[in-house]
């Protein structure tokens, strides 16, 4: 069977909900992060370079432009989501965020916005402007970097938050309506297996729409960059996170949406492990763990089950 066929991916659940693909366009605003300006920390978070996975260029260039361009270089679809990415994209006075946010909406064929940020950055303001959006007919998507359920491996990686100031957040956006998506880290300093499987049953449990795995890459320009070449810091494998993250998927209600179940790192940046250079190695073998083992929803006795996606009205 095919991943999509054993896990409920945003692709597929976008595909069934619109009647053709829906594709993200991802966005820098020129947003920085309290973790690094001095708010709450600086040096940011022991893993990040955003520099690994966004162009550090585009944030000059405005968002309508960088919009054209993104769509332009997928060529996948014909409706957008605008996906502000890089660093903490909720980080601003509201009315800089609304002015920014209006921009991308307003750009032709832009269907919502995804938006990805912190947990302690999302004050009252920012989730009724969000809220605001979703109840003029957009699809919006908070998008809060949790990466572990664990305390103490928060405070190790300098997030800068707990999970009860994930927890607290997530249930206020989702009461006013808003969908959250959770962004998950497999394979962080110190984690073991149930480390990860506790950390997606407290994500569901405090209520969550859609879910992010990420492996864990090391990346130049990041502190775990500098313990790994000091050889204080080993490497996740492909075979340990298949594991992890087919179980984890296992664990999670099928209602839930997967908008990524392994991500990638570019060279020169990405400095381990070198298998994250190509997602589909990972999402071919969590596919082949799923078929045989059980696909999302399996462990909760409530299985996935797929709905095939009927191909759009040529008008």
């Amino acid at each position: 069977m095919q991943l999509h066929e054993l896990v409920n991916t945003f692709g597929q659940d976008l595909q069934r909900r619109y009647g053709e693909k829906v594709h993200k366009l991802t966005l820098h605003g020129g947003f920085t992060c309290p973790n690094r300006d001095g708010t709450i920390g600086r040096g940011g978070c022991t893993f990040c370079n955003v520099a690994s996975f966004a162009d550090e260029q585009a944030q000059f260039k405005p968002v309508t432009e960088q919009l054209a361009q993104r769509a332009e270089e997928v060529n996948r679809a014909k409706r957008y989501l605008a996906y502000f990415q890089a660093y903490t994209s909720t980080y601003a006075e509201v009315q800089t965020l609304k002015a920014m946010y209006e921009e991308a909406l307003g750009a032709a064929d832009i269907v919502g916005l995804c938006v990805g940020t912190r947990p302690d950055c999302v004050p009252d303001a920012v989730l009724e402007l969000l809220a605001g959006y979703q109840q003029q007919g957009y699809e919006i998507w908070l998008e809060l970097g949790l990466q572990t359920a664990n305390d103490k491996t928060l405070k190790r990686i300098n997030r800068g938050h707990d999970f009860a100031c994930y927890a607290r957040i997530t249930q206020r956006a989702r009461a006013m309506g808003l969908k959250v998506c959770a962004h998950l880290i497999v394979g962080l300093p110190g984690e073991t297996q149930e480390d990860n499987l506790e950390t997606i049953r407290r994500t569901v449990a405090a209520g969550v729409d859609g879910i992010k795995l990420h492996p864990l890459h090391i990346v130049e320009g990041s502190i775990m960059g500098l313990s790994w070449k000091a050889g204080r810091l080993s490497e996740l494998s492909l075979e340990t996170y298949t594991e992890i993250a087919s179980e984890m998927i296992r664990l999670t209600p099928p209602e839930v949406v997967f908008h990524r179940v392994s991500a990638t790192a570019r060279r020169p940046t990405l400095l381990a492990p070198m298998w994250c250079e190509n997602r589909w190695l990972a999402m071919t073998e969590i596919g082949r763990n799923l078929d045989a083992q059980g696909g999302q929803g399996h462990a909760l006795n409530t299985p996935f089950v797929y709905q095939p996606v009927c191909p759009p009205t040529v008008k």
